[in-house]
């Protein structure tokens, strides 16, 4: 009885907090998880952990952790798998997984967590891009909301050239107090002595994969919408694909080894949190506020990884990375926006139609905004 009546209670206060202000709640703590994913793999990386042990153990926690969600959850809606959709799940884990985590991982070693992170906030630009390219998406440059896109994408690939091409002056070098109070945390930090353009070239190869697998995926999910088993599927694939490149690369038996707790951590941290949890939140959020509402809380994880990155790694911001930031933010916001008046446009002439025609219109807009956004980074991402 008392079990019935806290859970009773818990459910009223629930329901007590109007849903817009649990989606900003979840927004913000999805955000903060994701920062907090970029500074731990620095960490993981400096600590001398494996860049292709770690997203093997990363993905095989993901997989656990979604695996029975999906079974249970999704047996109504989940097709049979076929040879067709093994393959295709393949191709996309070759994409979405290993391609967009090792180029995360290489490009991280070179640069900084904060600038990693920036860089992501291209994605949405690139994926439209790529969705113009392969006619998925529409330009009508006679209308404010195509030219608002087209502005937006030049404006991200700006950004992401002006990061990788110059790096330019320190602008903020963490004092002297935190050097003297935590010289371990301060060992951990930027990237000296790296290849900072050609860590700023993985990070963007990381970028072009994850958009690769916003687009590719759209055509698959119309046939397949169990999304949890889509993600399992291709979390499966994607560790066997790591484990025959470690079985080239990786012949080091001490380095599958966890060697401290901290290492445990990071790796716990990257599936559990940043690849399972995170992604039921988000599918959460993208459900029940849409995509623009989510892709808009993007660049407040920038600003959070630079907090904890100062804080925790003692990292040094740069003149370059803060000009290509900006850039790249106001690309996004171009996008979303040129996106969001093109659904309001979208919305206003099916009036005029029949009520099936409408009904297909609007799965059509749907389906083809989801693309410009970086709405399910997962299971691989970052």
């Amino acid at each position: 009885m008392a079990d019935a009546t806290s859970s009773g209670t818990v459910k009223r206060m629930c329901c007590s907090i109007p849903e817009r202000v649990q989606l900003h709640l979840a927004m913000l703590a999805l955000q903060f998880g994701y920062a907090g994913f970029h500074v731990v793999s620095r960490m993981a990386l400096n600590m001398g952990i494996s860049k292709i042990v770690f997203p093997v153990y990363r993905n095989i926690l993901a997989f656990l952790l979604l695996l029975p969600f999906a079974y249970f959850l999704e047996k109504k809606e989940r097709p049979p798998i076929s040879l067709s959709f093994a393959v295709q799940f393949f191709l996309l884990a070759i994409v979405g997984i290993t391609a967009n985590q090792g180029f995360y991982l290489l490009g991280l070693e070179n640069t900084s967590p904060t600038f990693a992170s920036a860089i992501q906030n291209s994605v949405p630009a690139i994926t439209f891009l790529m969705a113009v390219i392969l006619r998925l998406e529409q330009v009508r440059l006679n209308r404010k909301d195509g030219i608002s896109k087209v502005m937006g994408t030049v404006l991200c690939v700006a950004g992401a050239s002006v990061i990788t091409l110059y790096k330019g002056p320190t602008i903020y070098s963490p004092g002297p107090p935190l050097q003297r109070t935590s010289p371990a945390l301060l060992a951990l930090g930027d990237a000296e002595g790296k290849n900072w353009t050609l860590g700023c070239l993985f990070l963007i190869g990381h970028c072009l994969s994850w958009s690769g697998w916003l687009v590719l995926q759209a055509p698959i999910l119309k046939k397949y919408p169990a999304r949890l088993s889509f993600t399992s599927y291709q979390c499966f694939f994607g560790i066997i694909q790591f484990l025959v490149i470690a079985a080239f690369l990786e012949r080091d038996a001490q380095a599958w080894l966890i060697h401290s707790g901290s290492e445990l951590f990071s790796v716990f941290y990257a599936g559990v949190v940043a690849s399972g949890i995170a992604f039921a939140v988000q599918i959460w959020c993208i459900d029940r506020g849409g995509p623009v509402f989510v892709a808009v809380y993007q660049p407040v994880q920038t600003l959070v990884v630079a907090i904890m990155a100062s804080v925790a790694l003692g990292e040094e911001f740069y003149l370059g990375g803060i000009i290509g930031a900006v850039l790249i933010i106001a690309g996004l916001y171009f996008v979303l926006w040129g996106k969001n008046e093109e659904r309001k446009i979208a919305m206003q002439k099916p009036t005029i139609q029949s009520p099936a025609d409408h009904s297909n219109n609007r799965t059509s807009t749907h389906i083809k905004s989801s693309l410009a956004q970086p709405l399910l980074p997962q299971s691989t991402d970052v």
